[in-house]
């Protein structure tokens, strides 16, 4: 199989063409500030450099941070109703009330409470009231808004009030975009209720991202199907992706470790991804980044979706050098794409990490000259202090005393000098390119995350009950029966509920079906 992966980064769009496991051509290009002729470019050029025509590909993988930008900046964010389905329970913690304010604001401060709703057991709160879904139906269409997020108490439970409050609300609201908590997160109904709240107001921009990338493609001749990554390593086509853009949060730096990963043939290690701008760390377990256990925050607000444990630092190939009264400093700030124009290896008046690393020996990039006049005082302090930075990351990612290999990748990876923390360094083939290697190995994932009453079952079978429906989400997502394996399985006790309850956690991965 043919397969071109591309991942748009904040300083470069990275590309690949694979043919099986193997890597025809990686090539970058700079992101572009509309960034759809950035992923143009890296397309012709990986073609290019492959010497392949559109037409022989069979798919296209995109990891993309549009819609991660979209809410930490706080724009192309659409007027959004949540409606939660809880009464009498739950009205002292109204929906959206541990948001930060302008966030609230930008998207309305739109809520409905009505009845409905489960225990943890299934037992129902309430009964759906189909005239008062009608009637906040009303006041929806009247204040304009046409994307809603319908929340459910224990909905991983029991997802028929909400699937039953979504058909009426769609019926009343039929140019509406209809988001189902259900379908997006796990147990936990603020986390939950904020995932997918903070996707039903993304779908108006989603559809405009689809589209795009769909025209990008088609300009350079492609025709087959194309999919997005999402941030748990693996696959969504594009239809999904237009409907939950929430679960591409996070993919760049899940497509750099699924890279290394496969680049590096380790399965168990710790992954540095260094960009322009960032440098992204986390720790692999059997391939797939380490899954966080805790809510995420995105944009200031705690989400409860898959998320992989993954933090960045402001460390990269672009990051500015600032020789201060108290010591050198290395970033945050970078010129990030800007680099090409403003470091001074390439004429420009802003000393950055390359200049460093170029005027030291230690990279061919730019022109050397134009980095003579650093002293070699500023050079070895400014290396100290990246050593520095590395070490410390590595250290917060160690989550044993075991020694793990550090894998290093991105086109940054021009700043490691040498081992970090004492650890195994490995930089393997093609590294500049991982984020997009990841992004076109990529697999397809189906996942359940519930709680069963082990007072009406056994603890295997409702372990099996849950592996069973794993595996039907991948396939309903596009993977083959015959490659699907269980990679992650987890049973916790929920000593505070009654009917000894424990939550079930499972997560299924298989190759992708093309044809």
């Amino acid at each position: 199989m043919i397969r071109i992966g591309i991942d748009v980064g904040g300083t470069n769009t990275d590309a690949v063409l694979m043919n099986g496991t193997q890597v025809l051509a990686g090539v970058k290009a700079a992101t572009s500030s509309d960034v759809m002729t950035g992923v143009v470019e890296a397309l012709r050029k990986v073609l290019e450099a492959a010497d392949m025509g559109a037409d022989k590909v069979d798919v296209v993988m995109i990891g993309t941070t549009h819609f991660t930008n979209a809410v930490v900046q706080r724009r192309d964010l659409a007027q959004t109703a949540a409606v939660r389905l809880c009464l009498p329970a739950t009205a002292s913690l109204p929906p959206m009330v541990d948001w930060p304010e302008d966030l609230r604001e930008v998207i309305g401060n739109h809520w409905w409470l009505a009845h409905g709703g489960n225990e943890f057991d299934g037992r129902v709160i309430s009964k759906l009231d189909a005239d008062e879904l009608r009637g906040i139906a009303a006041e929806i269409r009247a204040r304009g808004i046409r994307s809603v997020a319908i929340t459910s108490v224990f909905s991983p439970v029991s997802t028929e009030f909400e699937r039953e409050a979504g058909q009426i609300l769609a019926e009343a609201l039929p140019e509406a975009h209809i988001t189902l908590s259900s379908d997006i997160g796990r147990i936990g109904l603020l986390e939950r209720e904020n995932a997918a709240i903070m996707n039903a107001c993304l779908r108006d921009l989603s559809r405009e991202v689809v589209q795009a990338f769909r025209g990008a493609l088609r300009d350079v001749g492609f025709t087959g199907r194309f999919y997005l990554t999402q941030n748990d390593g693996t696959l969504m086509d594009a239809d999904f992706a237009e409907r939950f853009p929430v679960l591409t949060f996070a993919s760049g730096p899940t497509n750099s470790m699924r890279g290394a990963a496969f680049l590096s043939g380790v399965k168990d290690a710790i992954v540095v991804d260094i960009g322009g701008t960032t440098s992204d760390v986390g720790s692999l377990q059997k391939g797939f980044p380490r899954q966080a256990t805790v809510a995420v925050e995105v944009g200031g607000v705690r989400t409860n979706f898959r998320m992989p444990d993954v933090f960045s630092i402001g460390l990269g190939g672009g990051s500015l050098v600032v020789d201060g009264p108290d010591g050198v400093t290395v970033g945050p700030r970078s010129v990030g794409y800007k680099i090409v124009t403003e470091a001074l290896i390439f004429g420009g008046q802003t000393l950055t990490t390359s200049d460093v690393v170029v005027a030291e020996g230690d990279a061919d990039l730019g022109d050397k000259a134009k980095v003579a006049h650093l002293t070699p005082d500023l050079i070895r302090r400014a290396r100290n202090r990246i050593a520095f930075m590395l070490e410390d990351c590595v250290e917060r990612a160690r989550i044993s005393a075991d020694p793990l290999p550090v894998i290093v990748v991105g086109g940054g990876t021009i700043l490691v000098e040498g081992p970090i923390a004492g650890l195994e360094l490995i930089k393997p083939d093609h590294f500049a390119v991982a984020n997009a290697v990841g992004a076109a190995i990529a697999q397809v994932s189906g996942e359940v995350d519930r709680v069963y009453a082990l007072a009406d079952m056994t603890r295997e079978a409702a372990l099996n009950d849950a592996k069973a429906q794993a595996t039907a989400a991948a396939v309903a997502a596009g993977a083959r029966e015959d490659t699907i394996e269980i990679v992650d399985v987890e049973d916790v006790p929920l000593a505070y509920l009654p009917g000894n309850a424990t939550r079930v956690r499972v997560k299924a991965v298989g190759e992708l079906h093309v044809g």
